[in-house]
């Protein structure tokens, strides 16, 4: 299958390609500079040159292929709402340029966009409307609307040994602050997946998903906060300590939003359905690798 790869030259769309380049898919990957061109070339993958801000580029790469990973994002939180809105549009230019009907469309959403109080979001559950990441799955609906093989992945925070989604923004405050903090008893929970179980699921959405169909790539459905900060203390070499809600926005600043929220999500429903298993180590284990933390963040 050719399959047109956004945010290919990122943290998560690397291993996307070769994921897919591995089980014989021809990828074409979106890429703004040479040095994302070389890696893409490195990796096996035909340069799409362009942009997430570029509607016509997205629309001249979904219109050559047979099929759509939309990775890209602007994680810039100082404009969260706009670049949502962004995404949004290029959901909406991706899909109406796929060349034929049935042609599949997975796009990017993220755990934390769903609030279920009192248990784990489920891929059933419907993203909430204060939440700004809605604007992607909204633009999905209405593909599906229009009959376009459309399905989305959300995501957890996304691991290796290098980096762990917000959790490295944590460590980052943990250095700046001398202290890792978690908030009240630290109890709330954040999901995790590895990015190597997170690249073979979008592989399998690709490939077998059902139209309309939500997919949490979630390995571990809450890793308690307090867990983390204690992990971190121990890489950083800091006193680990508690602080109140009140506290968290001028500690952590822009992350302070989430650092306090219970957002535990499942990934059961995904593994039934594509048949999907998690087999990579979970967050804390790559919070305590052998590599050495200096190394790693």
């Amino acid at each position: 299958m050719r399959v047109f790869v956004t945010g290919a030259t990122g943290f998560i769309g690397s291993y996307v390609v070769r994921e897919l380049v591995a089980a014989g898919h021809q990828v074409a990957g979106l890429a703004r500079s040479e040095a994302g061109a070389s890696s893409l070339a490195a990796a096996g993958a035909v340069v799409h040159p362009g942009s997430l801000e570029d509607l016509g580029s997205l629309r001249r790469g979904a219109a050559a292929c047979e099929a759509v990973v939309h990775l890209a994002f602007d994680h810039d939180f100082a404009k969260v709402i706009a670049n949502c809105e962004l995404d949004r549009r290029a959901i909406a230019a991706l899909g109406s340029a796929l060349p034929g009907p049935g042609l599949p469309l997975i796009v990017t959403s993220a755990t934390g966009a769903v609030f279920t109080l009192g248990r784990p979001a489920t891929e059933d559950d419907a993203p909430s409307p204060q939440i700004p990441r809605i604007a992607g799955e909204q633009a999905a609906d209405a593909l599906a609307a229009e009959g376009v093989h459309v399905a989305v992945v959300r995501l957890p925070q996304v691991h290796d040994p290098v980096k762990q989604g917000l959790v490295t923004r944590l460590i980052a405050v943990a250095r700046e602050k001398g202290v890792s903090a978690y908030v009240g008893d630290g109890s709330n929970r954040w999901p995790a997946v590895h990015v190597r179980d997170a690249a073979r699921l979008y592989r399998l959405a690709l490939e077998k998903s059902v139209a309309g169909a939500r997919y949490h790539a979630v390995a571990e459905e809450g890793v308690p906060l307090r867990e983390i900060a204690e992990a971190i203390g121990r890489g950083v070499k800091v006193p680990v300590v508690s602080i109140s809600a009140e506290q968290a926005r001028d500690h952590f600043g822009w992350v302070g939003m989430f650092v306090s929220a219970d957002i535990p999500a499942s990934g059961a429903l995904t593994q039934a359905r594509l048949g999907w298993q998690p087999r990579e180590v979970g967050l804390l284990s790559d919070l305590n690798g052998a590599k050495g933390f200096e190394e790693r963040v």
